[in-house]
């Protein structure tokens, strides 16, 4: 009798190739493209030039952009003679991604606690460490560990739930003091607002340095356990589920390990900076994945209009970056200040297409 073969294992399928980030198009493959007035995307633009124009292969297009007509024929023309769209897609080649809001909202504060303002807003701390290992492993760029020191040790630094303790760590950083632990939570979501001080002063304030930790929706928390339905998810609802059940609030805060810490912005005539370092504009500023869309970059966007359900067709600018926005094809539309942009903000999370517009010959990140 033959001796009996080994049995054969089965090949595992080699796991399909990630697509490209970008697909290069044109301008007519760009829906509403010549019905958007891009004049305030190019007054965007030109703002992001007063860091882009240090960049190789931006000078040039940074000089024109400032000494061009503000004419609907000639903005458009200069955006499709200097550049070429790539369509962002996601690792399976689908093109659709997710678009949602953001604003400056107005809280307020005290610059000293009391029995009703006593929810503390800090600054940076200093005990917080940067650790960069692009130099050890190129392949983590763009990543950066955020830690603090015991001893001889790097620890990560402090979650949430540590911070927020009855003995907190932080304590002497406080910056200001609110009232609403809830209104805290949405602002170190939004990265900036103006904090309302007795007598009529507002301090702008922003983002100045984040924990490290990952940021997690309380908002799906909630959904998942059936305490709220998708329709009722705003901050007004928040607010008020924490108001009757007061005991529940920390806990259900603390499921978000992330926690943000602000700078007090001294010259806000011109408004909140983002991420690049330049004033954003309402309605033309663009948060991104700077991984794969660049600060400074025009982006053409697709989605909707919140409430109307119109079509959002404009080019705006990639301006600025938020610890949830991760993705290639993700991104976060900056409404502007106070309470009406908070209204179209909250009412913004819609299916989305971007479309990177880079220098006319070169391919992205080159």
């Amino acid at each position: 009798m033959p001796e009996a073969l080994p049995p054969v294992s089965a090949a595992r399928p080699a796991p399909p190739a990630a697509a490209e980030p970008y697909r290069p198009v044109r301008f007519a493959d760009l829906p509403g493209w010549q019905q958007d007035d891009q004049l305030g995307a190019l007054r965007a633009f030109r703002r992001s030039c007063r860091s882009l124009r240090w960049r190789d292969g931006w000078a040039d297009l940074c000089r024109r952009a400032a000494v061009l007509p503000e004419q609907p024929e000639a903005i458009r023309a200069f955006f499709e003679q200097e550049f070429t769209p790539w369509q962002l897609q996601q690792e399976d080649g689908q093109p659709e991604g997710e678009l949602t809001g953001y604003y400056i909202p107005d809280v307020e504060g005290r610059r000293q606690p009391d029995e009703e303002f006593r929810y503390p807003l800090y600054a940076r701390p200093d005990d917080l460490l940067i650790i960069d290992l692009t130099a050890v492993y190129p392949e983590l760029k763009g990543y950066r560990l955020r830690g603090r020191l015991e001893g001889n040790r790097v620890l990560p630094y402090f979650a949430r739930a540590e911070i927020e303790t009855d003995q907190p760590p932080l304590r002497g950083s406080e910056l200001f003091w609110l009232k609403d632990p809830v209104a805290l939570f949405f602002l170190q979501i939004q990265g900036s607002g103006r904090i309302l001080l007795p007598g009529g002063e507002r301090v702008l304030i922003q983002n100045a340095d984040q924990n490290g930790h990952p940021f997690r929706s309380i908002g799906k928390l909630l959904l998942d356990s059936g305490e709220m339905r998708r329709h009722q998810m705003s901050q007004q609802n928040l607010s008020r589920w924490a108001r009757e059940n007061p005991g529940r609030v920390r806990q259900l805060l603390n499921e978000n390990p992330s926690y943000v810490f602000f700078r007090v912005v001294e010259n806000s005539s011109d408004g909140p900076t983002g991420a690049q370092g330049v004033p954003l504009t309402a309605r033309r500023s663009l948060a991104v994945d700077p991984r794969f869309v660049p600060l400074g970059a025009p982006v053409y966007l697709t989605s909707r209009w919140p409430k109307s359900g119109e079509p959002l067709q404009r080019l705006m600018i990639a301006q600025d970056a938020g610890g949830a926005i991760k993705g290639r094809v993700r991104a976060d539309f900056f409404w502007g200040m106070g309470d009406q942009a908070g209204f179209y903000a909250a009412r913004t999370k819609f299916p989305a297409r971007l479309w990177l517009l880079w220098p006319q010959g070169r391919a992205p990140g080159r």
